[in-house]
């Protein structure tokens, strides 16, 4: 019986189905994101069929296969995997475009094909010959690399099929297409069914799979959201073009720690591991006012970082505020807590914040080096060399304890950091010394009282 055409309008964003065009999404609140696209009338909607019948286990009588990861030899790509490729994992890496994905990559598959055995890259953006020559700045250049351009998903699982293969890159989700779903290439439909084979591929024959990942403006890999919950792992690859430095960030994990990062160092020959970013991010740290050095942690690892203040008084009717690598609703609630609680009038001045490197930082507990950069800046009294700050700032102007704080002083101390300012409730119940002279405050105004003191 031949299947009847149905035509819906979809969003982009979300994956909404609407019998018409709409203007905002009534789901995710998207504007002018619906597209019209053509299903298969029926096609889930045929109920119940016969099938062969599956009974459920006990769970006692799983068993587990503990097989040995694949290694990419770089180390800070299997930091953020969780100790390497787990067999049969469908791997999705998003970031913006020329920030080093298909480097990465490259430099992972030569790495893979030297010691396990052949990987195919299939890129639908690029041809074979501009492959070729990135990957001889990379120095990627091995008979196990196979290079495919096709973009029909069917053809590339057939190739893929014939091939003993460790490991199969896709180059990039957005671009290949399925004769399965009737939309264009890049659409939601497209985006989720080319997916789904892949995962099935995947999971039936136990090879990893890559997948790059265009994202938005915004920030998040484009398609609906549905496509970062097929995947067992999500990477994202954040950096500015300004700097050198490269974070890939996991935000998703099945099988590690989630929110780890890797840190690379951008160069003409590729991608470079950086094992310290610590000692990186703080390289050209000079005491002057309006600089001051937090520790935050990102999976596993502790990492500090620099964060720069300016203070001056403004010269338009309405004072600028001009916050980067921090939240910047977060940044404007310790501003008023810094008026309201520590008396600090900041009203007729503009106030730019920075973090240094290019790094990005959400957690709270950078309140009290915001708090300490801002202050140092606007008395223009210098912090001292080899001091660390961090601490929750609440909206009575409490200082609240954070997590791992013994993490953050152990990276200090191996450092060489000489002084350190946390919550009381954290020094209270810190069983080391760290080799550091340790403060603990209370409140924004016991804080304030020792910035005053380094005058």
């Amino acid at each position: 019986m031949k299947q009847k055409l149905k035509r819906v309008f979809q969003c982009q964003s979300c994956g909404f189905i609407s019998p018409k065009w709409l203007g905002k999404c009534p789901d995710c609140g998207a504007w002018n994101s619906f597209v019209e696209e053509t299903l298969m009338g029926g096609k889930h909607s045929q109920g119940f069929t016969d099938t062969e019948s599956v009974s459920p286990l006990p769970i006692s009588s799983i068993e587990i296969n503990n097989s040995e990861r694949i290694s990419t030899h770089i180390g800070e790509l299997d930091r953020v995997l969780g100790g390497g490729i787990v067999k049969g994992s469908l791997i999705l890496i998003g970031g913006d475009p020329g920030i080093g994905k298909s480097t990465l990559l490259l430099q992972a598959t030569n790495n893979i094909a030297r010691k396990y055995g052949k990987v195919l890259y299939v890129s639908g953006e690029e041809s074979s010959t501009q492959i070729k020559l990135r990957a001889e700045r990379v120095g990627a250049i091995s008979e196990n690399i196979l290079l495919l351009s096709e973009t029909l998903v069917e053809k590339i699982l057939n190739c893929a099929s014939e091939i003993q293969l460790t490991a199969l890159v896709i180059d990039s989700i957005q671009t290949v297409y399925t004769e399965e779903a009737i939309s264009a290439p890049g659409s939601v439909s497209q985006i989720r069914e080319s997916a789904v084979k892949f995962m099935n591929f995947a999971k039936s024959t136990g090879v990893p799979v890559f997948l790059i990942g265009h994202v938005t403006k915004e920030g998040a890999i484009a398609g609906p959201r549905v496509l970062e919950h097929l995947v067992d792992t999500v990477l994202y690859f954040e950096g500015d073009r300004g700097y050198a430095y490269r974070v890939l960030r996991s935000v998703k994990n099945r099988f590690g720690p989630t929110n780890e990062i890797g840190v690379f160092e951008m160069s003409s020959s590729g991608l470079i591991e950086v094992e310290n970013p610590s000692l990186i991010f703080l390289s050209e740290h000079t005491q002057n006012s309006g600089s001051a050095i937090t520790a935050t942690v990102e999976g596993t690892r502790a990492i500090l970082a620099e964060i720069q203040a300016l203070v001056a008084p403004s010269n338009f009717g309405m004072p600028r505020r001009n916050f980067i690598g921090v939240d910047y609703q977060r940044v404007n609630l310790l501003v008023a807590v810094l008026e309201k609680r520590g008396r600090i009038n900041l009203a007729g001045a503009d106030i730019f914040v920075n973090v240094v490197g290019g790094l990005k930082i959400t957690e709270p507990a950078m309140d009290l080096a915001v708090i300490s950069a801002i202050v140092s800046s606007f008395r223009d009294i210098p912090l001292p060399e080899g001091l660390v700050i961090f601490g929750e700032l609440g909206l009575s102007g409490e200082v609240r304890a954070i997590s791992q704080p013994e993490l953050r002083l152990k990276e200090a101390s191996r450092i060489g950091m000489k002084e350190a300012i946390i919550p009381k409730s954290n020094f209270e119940r810190l069983k080391e010394s760290f080799h550091l002279k340790i403060q603990g405050v209370r409140s924004i105004n016991e804080l304030i009282e020792i910035i005053g003191n380094y005058s």
